[in-house]
């Protein structure tokens, strides 16, 4: 490892170069992540005090909101404590967890979504057969499996980013370690690295949107057989669940659905995913 670098930490070029900038964010984004915490908190408190954590929908939801805190707590508290300092640096070994950690949690959330998808499938397609379908041992194999659908996600990603070679520069034109940014100041070709990536991250968000997007068509088109008021309940139950889905989805294809070429739109585009999913919360 030694021989395929000679730097000890990046440098993160941040969200902006204006301090008055720098500042607005500051509070934005300290405003957002304590609205975070605290909302997945009550979510994790109020689930777990209540009956209706043996229901698979509230048990979906707890796992998505623990997922949800460690996804942003990855990215977030760096964030904020660098738009006060100065000189933003990251050492080479926390710039390799944060990476890890931002991709696992945030696939292990996809797979969750997935999950609660499903969930509602059965629920309203198949009610008489929820109860079967949706069995506590069921419930856990599809958490189960999104942990390790987030492991097969993070895993290569990190494989890939530390066989990178630094040599020169280590300015990393972004808030925190991605592997995009990564492959731009790699003294290497990364075209190969680079299509690895579209393939692992870009491709899985983009089939994984398709599948939840077929499988709320499917709902919907099942509602025409379902009263006023059983269709009223189905769209409030799915409403929220739809609108993440859509939100969060968005900036990750557009973030990784392509080569490692530079466009100015990253950092903005980047910043729906630390705070989207307080839309999350139904």
């Amino acid at each position: 490892m030694e021989r395929q670098r000679n730097i000890s930490e990046f440098i993160l070029l941040g969200l902006s170069y204006d301090q008055n900038v720098e500042i607005f964010c500051f509070v934005l984004f300290l405003f957002c992540y304590i609205a975070l915490l605290a909302g997945n908190l009550l979510i994790l408190v109020s689930i777990r005090c209540s009956p209706l954590f043996h229901q698979p929908m509230y048990y979906f939801l707890s796992h998505l909101s623990s997922m949800d805190i460690c996804y942003t707590s990855s990215i977030t508290p760096k964030l904020i404590g660098d738009l006060l300092g100065g000189t933003k640096t990251i050492s080479y070994g926390n710039c390799m967890l944060q990476l890890f950690a931002m991709h696992f949690f945030g696939g292990t959330e996809i797979f969750i979504l997935t999950a609660m998808a499903f969930d509602r499938y059965a629920a309203i397609c198949k009610p008489l057969h929820y109860l079967l379908i949706m069995n506590r041992t069921r419930c856990h194999l599809l958490v189960l499996a999104a942990w390790a659908g987030g492991a097969l996600h993070s895993f290569p990603l990190l494989l890939m980013a530390i066989q990178l070679p630094f040599c020169g520069p280590n300015e990393l034109d972004h808030y925190f370690c991605d592997i995009f940014p990564l492959l731009k100041v790699a003294c290497t070709d990364t075209y190969i690295t680079g299509i690895l990536v579209v393939a692992n991250s870009g491709m899985a968000a983009l089939v994984t949107f398709v599948v939840l997007f077929v499988s709320y068509d499917i709902i919907l088109f099942s509602l025409r057989h379902h009263s006023a008021e059983g269709r009223r309940k189905a769209l409030s139950t799915c409403g929220s669940h739809i609108t993440v889905v859509s939100l969060f989805f968005g900036p990750s294809i557009f973030a990784y659905l392509r080569t490692p070429a530079s466009f100015p739109e990253d950092k903005v585009f980047a910043l729906f995913l630390p705070s989207l999913l307080l839309c999350s919360i139904p």
